[in-house]
């Protein structure tokens, strides 16, 4: 399977992660063709630069503020999609779920389970995430303190899976703001998993009167940079060819071609720190 390149690196998780990884593609499975651009341009980069590369997508978007914006195409073309990607590229692909019956059935075609911020503290989903075998990345809510994360995690390390990851992607700061407490990165590496910033999320401006999510994408190389030199282990971006066009969180996506820019400074700061 296209993880084991993974398992060297989140296996047990419980020491100091020496290799910096990204889990980086579109928002959404928009097309195939968007997904191999994106894919094929990122793990490009990172066997450049020396980088473990995650592609992720959502096969759908389950949390969107209107009820007409874009959720996804077809549920099993978007799935085909991403073990397709997977398997032609040789990389490890990761999706989110968001509730628990889903997850055994995602499971078969990506390498890795993602839970959604609003969704950390399901205890049947992460549950039944745990229950797949396959690594969990849990994303912090926007709504709880960093140290609370450790219960979060402790559902998922309950059914015996071990293969788990943090991310940080901004706290709530009034209604439509968020702000991202760097204090936050070695506080969560305390309870023991890795840590990663979305850099992507955490930049993002929610609760528009329009009903569509803004973002303030010259801030993202900035939250990543920043995360790395507060001791996080991965990057979580999502990006896009032409963001602007993009079906869903535009406003926030990195453009593909300042990826290896931004992978080439979070680099240095790493060494530096290294």
């Amino acid at each position: 399977m296209p993880g084991a390149i993974m398992v060297d690196i989140l296996e047990e998780n419980q020491g100091e992660m020496s290799k910096l990884f990204i889990i980086a593609g579109p928002c959404v499975v928009e097309s195939r063709e968007i997904c191999f651009q994106v894919a094929e341009h990122a793990k490009k980069v990172c066997n450049e630069l020396g980088v473990d590369y995650i592609f992720k997508a959502s096969y759908k978007k389950a949390n969107r503020s209107k009820l007409d914006s874009f959720t996804g195409i077809d549920k099993q073309e978007a799935l085909n999609i991403l073990k397709e990607v997977g398997e032609k590229l040789s990389v490890p692909v990761i999706t989110d779920v968001h509730e628990s019956h889903e997850c055994a059935e995602i499971a078969n075609y990506v390498d890795y389970l993602q839970i959604p911020a609003f969704l950390c503290r399901q205890t049947d989903l992460l549950i039944a995430a745990g229950n797949t075998g396959k690594g969990v990345n849990i994303k912090k809510g926007q709504f709880l303190a960093p140290e609370a994360m450790k219960f979060a995690a402790d559902k998922v390390q309950s059914t015996g899976n071990n293969n788990i990851w943090l991310t940080e992607r901004g706290t709530t700061f009034g209604y439509n703001n968020l702000v991202v407490d760097m204090c936050g990165i070695p506080t969560m590496k305390k309870i023991g998993w890795p840590v990663v910033i979305d850099a992507t999320h955490a930049v993002q401006v929610p609760n528009q009167t329009s009903g569509v999510t803004g973002g303030n994408a010259e801030m993202i190389e900035t939250i990543a940079v920043s995360a790395i030199a507060a001791g996080a282990d991965g990057i979580f971006i999502e990006a896009h060819p032409e963001p602007a066009k993009a079906l869903s969180d535009s406003g926030s996506q990195l453009k593909l071609e300042n990826f290896k820019p931004l992978l080439e400074k979070a680099l240095k700061v790493k060494n530096a720190l290294d």
